[in-house]
């Protein structure tokens, strides 16, 4: 049986739904009565805080990867904060009252859930989860998830590690900001340089940069200096493989990819959150929320569009919920 604080966990909750694939101001709908999720045995339910959204969240409801994609009704969202109301009989993890985070999707493209985040109760599996360090608000570690470990996921792919120099494409976006900081303050970089807007140059030193490129100004790739490996957060890997060192690595994570660069489906799990525990703790890996956050759960089409314009600076969350 499945511990549960039963007696106040409603069958029906409010979620944002879309039934079809397509833009988010025409498909996303706001539904008052939608089913709770119910648990299966490795699985916890949710009592949901704060929301963040990701490129993937629009590019799902546009239909990207349909042909893999679990089929509408969906109720979009990925990364989740909030706290554990109900455990199933396998879980060992969590217990009733944890205040957990978490991205909900094992894998972010092969059937994700059709329960996601936008809702005030969801519910996956417990490996996904992890602890939230107490330091950090609700809607600070909504903002991680996904993020984080794709950050880390990318960095381990290339075999980063200390003494070398990385380049990161887009280092004000939600991964961009992540890479930066794992690199500098846990991999032990030598040298940190990321690109972004004019505005953003001193968001990117605050973070660990040394070396804050505009990319409305400068071109990265004729820079005389070329680096161990380059992050490309934006979907440019036919330039970032000309910033890279004769036997360096070019990691991707959009659009297409320029040989040698390499790309990857995250695989999520709690575990990279827990490794990263005491850094965020420590305050050495910090989130990043755009001024724009939080949306009122009622503004959750807003925060799309919001992020849609590919302005955003770190993230969108969307909180309190409802």
């Amino acid at each position: 049986m499945a511990a549960a604080l039963s007696d106040s966990i409603p069958s029906v909750n409010k979620a944002w739904v879309y039934s079809e694939y397509g833009q988010s101001a025409d498909v996303l709908k706001f539904d008052p009565n939608v089913a709770v999720p119910e648990i299966k045995e490795d699985q916890v339910l949710i009592k949901v805080f704060a929301a963040s959204l990701n490129p993937i969240d629009f590019k799902r409801m546009l239909g990207y990867f349909k042909e893999i994609d679990s089929p509408p009704p969906t109720v979009p969202g990925y990364d989740v904060a909030g706290v554990v109301v109900k455990v199933g009989s396998q879980v060992t993890k969590f217990k009733v009252g944890d205040e957990v985070y978490g991205d909900l999707n094992e894998n972010a493209l092969v059937n994700p859930k059709k329960f996601g985040s936008l809702a005030e109760y969801t519910a996956s599996e417990e490996r996904v989860f992890a602890l939230k360090p107490q330091n950090l608000s609700f809607v600070e570690a909504a903002s991680l998830p996904l993020a984080l470990e794709t950050a880390y996921e990318g960095l381990e792919r290339t075999e980063f590690s200390a003494g070398k120099s990385i380049l990161v494409l887009g280092g004000a976006g939600g991964v961009g900001t992540h890479v930066i900081q794992l690199a500098k303050h846990v991999f032990g970089a030598s040298k940190v340089a990321a690109t972004a807007s004019t505005k953003k140059l001193d968001l990117l030193r605050s973070l660990g940069a040394d070396l804050a490129i505009d990319y409305t100004k400068d071109n990265f790739e004729d820079l005389p200096e070329k680096f161990d490996v380059v992050y490309d957060a934006v979907g440019q890997s036919d330039r970032a493989v000309k910033a890279v060192k004769e036997n360096g690595k070019v990691v991707t994570i959009f659009g297409s990819v320029t040989p040698p660069a390499l790309t990857f489906v995250l695989t999520s799990t709690g575990t990279i959150l827990e490794k990263l525990k005491p850094y965020l703790e420590s305050g050495k890996v910090k989130p990043v929320l755009d001024p724009t956050s939080p949306y009122p759960f009622s503004k959750t089409v807003e925060a799309f569009a919001y992020l849609e314009t590919s302005r955003a600076t770190g993230k969108v969350v969307v909180h309190p919920i409802p």
